[in-house]
């Protein structure tokens, strides 16, 4: 199946929103008040990550097996996760701000959510692009595309944990 142009301009649109949306929600003011739930969060976030890792891991096994039912279920997970995950993340960061890392690792904390920020951000359209080409059927261009996208994903999801686990003893 062909590309749909409408689609390839949706998913630049979407990530040139949430990149905005990021940067934005930085310049914001705070909530006044955090809700209660938003104490859960970093928690849930981790969980997320990591399962997300997971099912990554998984769905490049089952591929290798030719099981390609179970890897586009693995993916389209992992995909669904991953927006549950930008959604709460949003949500989150507009109640409670940032959490300031005051431990004594300062250098490879700043190094970690540096490069796991920064890949993040950069990885996002091509994520989507390699999903939606393997969605589509144009196995070569997913290919191509994995070759260099799934490493950096699963880079970003493990070290979202570790981002977690440098701030859990800091989060109110």
């Amino acid at each position: 199946m062909r590309p749909n142009k409408n689609i390839i301009r949706g998913i630049y649109l979407f990530s040139a929103l949430v990149y905005a949306l990021v940067i934005v929600l930085h310049e914001l003011p705070g909530a006044e008040v955090a809700p209660e739930f938003t104490v859960y969060q970093p928690l849930m976030h981790s969980i997320i990550n990591g399962t997300c890792f997971i099912l990554l891991l998984l769905s490049l096994s089952f591929i290798k097996r030719g099981n390609v039912a179970m890897h586009k279920r693995l993916n389209t997970t992992a995909m669904l996760l991953s927006v549950l995950f930008l959604l709460s993340y949003v949500v989150y960061h507009y109640f409670a701000g940032d959490t300031a890392y005051l431990g004594d690792y300062k250098g490879l904390y700043i190094f970690i959510l540096i490069t796991h920020i920064l890949l993040a951000g950069l990885s996002l359209p091509f994520i989507l692009l390699a999903y939606y080409h393997g969605f589509i059927g144009n196995i070569v261009k997913h290919k191509k595309m994995v070759r260099f996208v799934f490493p950096v994903w699963l880079y970003v999801t493990f070290t979202g944990v570790i981002v977690y686990l440098f701030l859990a003893p800091y989060y109110a």
